[in-house]
């Protein structure tokens, strides 16, 4: 109303321009009127609170333990996955390994929710046993389809061959947010039985052109026949196969220090409808840093032109999380090139080109890290949370799974 009644002021007037990000603009003037002014002040105004949106502050308002070693029997809790749903809920799922802290050996699917945007938990429950076999579940990622409120819990079985020949890929899926599961799906009927290790982290739906609604899941393989791999799905979920990847160099052949290995990886969807992984470095080829690719095919392709080293983001060889909010892209992750400690968060305006700031987290043992925010951020507000591997008893070593609430603004 207010830009409606200036226009109609300045009518039959002069005219000046000015330029508001990329698109320049022309208004009619008078001099020095009133209603210049306040088109001037709105316009300012306007300016203002859109770089105050964008600009974010971050800052820790709230941690909690959402699990610790030793609870209800478990040796150790670790590859935290976190999402929100539609309906305004927080799900937070890990391992649960029963006897030791190594990756084989058999373990539960661990569960929290929370039901008020992340400041109370219940319970956890336990979705998944798999008895006392030696190379049992791994995480594995969490997606939710918005279109259909199902939410899907993406997992391994025999990822390391131990005691096993055959490795295979399953979901369950809840249909009622979380509040139960249905039966195990084994998908390798679909995808083959290559050992396909999903995420660690979350899974996406694009919610841009091309192949809206799609739903993707990235991850690696084994160490030999390492790199970077996506699931797509097309019809909600009902039937998987492989889309684009980023093989490593050898492949299939054994590894040593200085290939090229992308390996643990999270995808994000930018505005464009491009889809960006950003990728653990296993053999810190290049640098001690992460690997980025990037598809414009809605994850189908992942060209060798659109792959770098993004040097600012060092690793010390480890899952990190990366999350696509509010027009800033985020990235969690250990920030060392030799050590898992100091968990950070840093931000970037421009799609990960530069990396404006950064934010300390946690200076002790930080291991893996996964990001969510709401995606209706009216409704449910704009903090994101960061579930991250911590070492609370002794901050050397990984003992805890660790939530952190970041107030953006």
């Amino acid at each position: 109303m207010m830009w409606y009644f200036a226009e109609q002021q300045l009518r039959e007037t002069p005219t000046l321009s000015y330029k508001f990000g990329s698109q320049t603009h022309i208004i009619q003037t008078i001099m020095f009127s009133a209603t210049q002014s306040l088109l001037i002040f709105c316009l300012t105004s306007c300016a203002c609170l859109c770089n105050a949106f964008r600009n974010v502050t971050p800052v820790v308002t709230e941690t909690q333990l959402l699990w610790t070693a030793g609870q209800e029997e478990v040796s150790l809790y670790r590859i935290p996955a976190i999402t929100t749903t539609p309906m305004g809920s927080v799900i937070a799922v890990s391992e649960a390994r029963k006897s030791s802290g190594g990756d084989a050996g058999s373990k539960f699917l661990a569960i929290r929710r929370s039901l008020d945007g992340g400041y109370t938990w219940k319970p956890q429950q336990f979705l998944l046993d798999d008895g006392s076999i030696n190379d049992g579940l791994n995480m594995g990622v969490i997606l939710v389809d918005e279109e259909t409120g199902a939410i899907f819990i993406v997992y391994v079985m025999c990822a390391h061959y131990d005691d096993c020949s055959v490795s295979t890929t399953h979901y369950i899926k809840s249909m009622d947010d979380g509040v139960s599961w249905g039966k195990s799906v084994n998908i390798s009927q679909q995808i083959g039985t290559k050992m396909f290790a999903p995420g660690p982290g979350y899974g996406i739906q694009k919610k841009y052109a091309p192949h809206k609604g799609r739903l993707i899941v990235c991850g690696h393989g084994t160490i030999a026949g390492d790199g970077m791999f996506c699931l797509l799905s097309d019809d909600h979920g009902n039937t998987w196969r492989y889309g684009g990847m980023l093989k490593s160099i050898p492949y299939n052949q054994p590894k040593k220090a200085g290939d090229f290995e992308p390996d643990e990886c999270q995808p994000i969807e930018l505005p464009d409808g491009s889809i960006m992984v950003n990728a653990r470095n296993q053999g810190h080829y290049h640098c001690a840093c992460r690997v980025i690719s990037r598809s414009y095919d809605g994850a189908e392709t992942f060209p060798l032109e659109n792959v770098y080293f993004d040097t600012a983001l060092i690793e010390p060889v480890c899952a990190a999380s990366t999350l696509y909010h509010n027009d800033v892209i985020f990235f969690s992750n250990p920030m060392s090139t030799s050590k898992r400690a100091g968990m950070t968060l840093q931000w970037s305006y421009n799609n990960g080109t530069t990396w404006t700031g950064k934010l300390a987290i946690d200076p002790g043992y930080s291991g893996y890290s996964c990001m969510t925010a709401f995606k209706n951020p009216l409704k449910f507000g704009n903090d994101v949370f960061i579930a991250y591997e911590s070492g609370t008893a002794d901050p050397s070593k990984m003992d805890s799974i660790t939530l952190v609430r970041i107030q953006l603004y």
